[in-house]
């Protein structure tokens, strides 16, 4: 009875593997991100008032994201680990250098020029390696962590943050300090620490607005709480983009008869206000199922985060899940009126290659920690 239980042909490990399982890629989450990506296509298509090279150009960067995002899952989440101090340094060391030698554009100095290379923009790059760096050093120690060890999580993050600040790029830096926020609170921070924080940033609050925000970043402030003060300029874009989905109502005008987008009133149409495009054509119905696509995926995110085999990653796959959702959660509040104008794109759907490439390497992160555990635990 023994022997038999122990036959090689009954034991786990000997049963053919799918080929999902041989690539490392969970065919549900990529079943589901195809479909965003394929209807960002669609929708992209009329934002860019009917230019196919811009499409063509968005599916070019799409099939590099998919590529990036197989290429991460390939790797086990203990490379991850193994490297996120070494990806810290070097993307401190990153944003230190655009600070000092970097390449400015509209007033902003955000990227980095290498002589043969394209330029690059190493924020993006902390987006990913945030998380990972938090994750790092929180799941070294016993959880849930210790005030100590929380305050020099908060180090890790804020130091980047600020540098970013500075560029200044107050999208990007809070996306990347929500990254690394997010790890400290699933590590099991108190509810009395998180009030503790969420007091200190309130009292924190005039100050930011006297000694940190710029006249433009109080700007935007200022017309999100009355746009009408200046309806012909800086209301202007929350104002046609509150008109274009209001339009929408319940079943759209239907794909490409838009109004505010093909008469040229919605600023932006193809990249951060894409959502509106969406709204105005599709109505209602359509937002409800970009929205019901969005939340399958988080909650397939989700999953993958609570059944995770150790603690980094865990940590890990809930902080790149709630990344996900802060930029959806981000662009359709600003883009509803609800919060400023951050310049925060619409995951997959907005135009642009660095942010899509980069949440598609995250979903290749979170794949390679489902995958991977679904190996050793078989």
């Amino acid at each position: 009875m023994l022997s038999k239980s122990l036959s090689t042909s009954d034991h786990p490990l000997s049963r053919p593997r799918s080929l999902w399982s041989v690539f490392h890629i969970d065919p549900i989450l990529l079943a589901l991100l195809l479909l965003l990506i394929g209807g960002g296509l669609v929708v992209l298509f009329s934002g860019a008032d009917r230019n196919i090279e811009v499409v063509k150009a968005q599916g070019i960067r799409m099939g590099v994201a998919l590529v990036v995002m197989l290429v991460f899952a390939q790797l086990d989440p203990a490379v991850f680990r193994r490297w996120a101090p070494w990806l810290y340094l070097a993307g401190v060391a990153g944003l230190a250098a655009v600070l000092l030698v970097g390449v400015g554009a509209k007033g902003a100095q955000r990227w980095l020029a290498i002589p043969g290379l394209p330029r690059f923009q190493p924020s993006e790059l902390m987006k990913l390696v945030m998380p990972m760096m938090t994750a790092w050093y929180l799941s070294r120690h016993f959880l849930p962590p210790t005030l100590s060890r929380i305050a020099v999580a908060l180090v890790i993050v804020l130091a980047p943050m600020a540098m970013i600040i500075l560029q200044p790029d107050l999208g990007t830096s809070l996306l990347v300090g929500a990254a690394g926020i997010f790890v400290v609170f699933f590590a099991g921070m108190s509810w009395r620490l998180i009030a503790a924080f969420a007091a200190l940033v309130s009292v924190s609050a005039p100050l930011m607005w006297f000694f940190v925000m710029r006249d433009y970043q109080k700007q935007r402030v200022l017309t999100l709480l009355d746009p009408q003060s200046d309806p012909l300029g800086a209301g202007w874009n929350i104002i046609q983009s509150k008109t274009a989905i209001g339009s929408g109502g319940l079943e759209g005008k239907g794909w490409l008869q838009g109004t505010q987008s093909h008469l040229e009133f919605l600023p932006e149409s193809h990249t951060d206000f894409i959502v509106a495009v969406l709204a105005e054509e599709f109505g209602f119905i359509g937002m409800l199922v970009l929205m019901a696509v969005y939340l399958l995926i988080i909650l397939r995110c989700l999953y993958i985060a609570a059944t995770a085999q150790d603690s980094f990653s865990r940590l890990l796959a809930g902080a790149l899940t709630m990344t996900f959702f802060i930029y959806i959660f981000v662009n359709v509040g600003m883009v509803s009126g609800l919060l400023p104008v951050v310049g925060v794109p619409l995951p997959l759907i907005s135009y642009g290659g660095t942010s899509s490439v980069t949440l598609m390497a995250a979903f290749g992160v979170l794949m390679s920690i489902h995958t991977h555990r679904r190996m050793i635990s078989a």
